[in-house]
């Protein structure tokens, strides 16, 4: 989950509209899935939701993608709650032998204040959520994706790169993967999510040795629930 504050026009402003969630699966037996926003503000919030294929500038009324939220645009007052329902749409074109990801974008404007002035700015915090649609009857599971990656460390130029494979059909997002040295110290690599049956490089800044380094990799993935899962493997050279 990532958050942004867009400036539209408070010289201080907070989000108010909290999701009950980090990130949604979507499992395509399901007519729907929902997800619930509360409203923990002072004052009543307007929300608009949308999804997006991974542009994170895409406009609402531009994108293109096989999910309707309803509502796409609501009110919920202080102290109270609404739940946005995502449907699939029947026929459109997905993968079905691995997981797909979209983005839940939840636009929150908090209203402007009645003694507003002419240098009123106001703040809106948008949200946005990973969607993964798992197509039925999928191999494996996630944690095996998680849990068979294979990792391999191979020079370029003058540095590294970390090299990771995944051959599971499900995504695996990783939070953080360290390389341990052989002094006890653990080098620290910059990781992103990666798409099943792929292969992806994390570049390193500086070139490490097979002579420095124990043999493993250790790394913290994100399982359904949000909840991050030590893993260790080990580095082929």
């Amino acid at each position: 989950m990532c958050v942004c504050a867009c400036l539209l026009l408070p010289m201080s402003a907070t989000a108010s509209v909290v999701v009950d969630s980090t990130r949604l699966i979507y499992p395509a037996f399901e007519r729907e899935i929902s997800l619930r926003l509360s409203n923990s503000g002072s004052q009543p919030a307007l929300v608009q939701a949308w999804i997006d294929d991974g542009n994170v500038d895409a406009k609402p009324d531009d994108v293109d993608v096989p999910f309707v939220v309803t509502p796409p645009i609501a009110r919920i007052n202080q102290g109270k709650g609404q739940s946005l329902r995502i449907a699939h749409t029947p026929g459109a074109e997905i993968p079905k032998d691995r997981e797909s990801v979209f983005w839940l974008n939840v636009l929150d404007v908090p209203p402007l204040p009645s003694e507003q002035a002419n240098n009123h700015m106001q703040m809106a915090f948008r949200t946005r959520l990973k969607l993964f649609f798992r197509p039925a009857n999928l191999p494996g599971s996630p944690v095996e994706s998680a849990e068979n990656l294979q990792w391999s460390l191979a020079k370029s130029g003058s540095s590294s790169v970390l090299k990771v494979r995944n051959d599971g059909a499900f995504y695996v997002s990783f939070s953080s993967v360290e390389i341990k040295l052989k002094d006890g110290r653990s080098f620290e690599v910059q990781s992103h999510m990666l798409a099943p049956k792929s292969t992806t490089d994390f570049a390193l800044d500086q070139a490490l040795t097979s002579s420095a380094i124990d043999g493993r990799v250790i790394y913290q993935w994100i399982n359904d629930y949000g909840t991050t899962v030590r893993g260790e493997k080990k580095l082929h050279f």
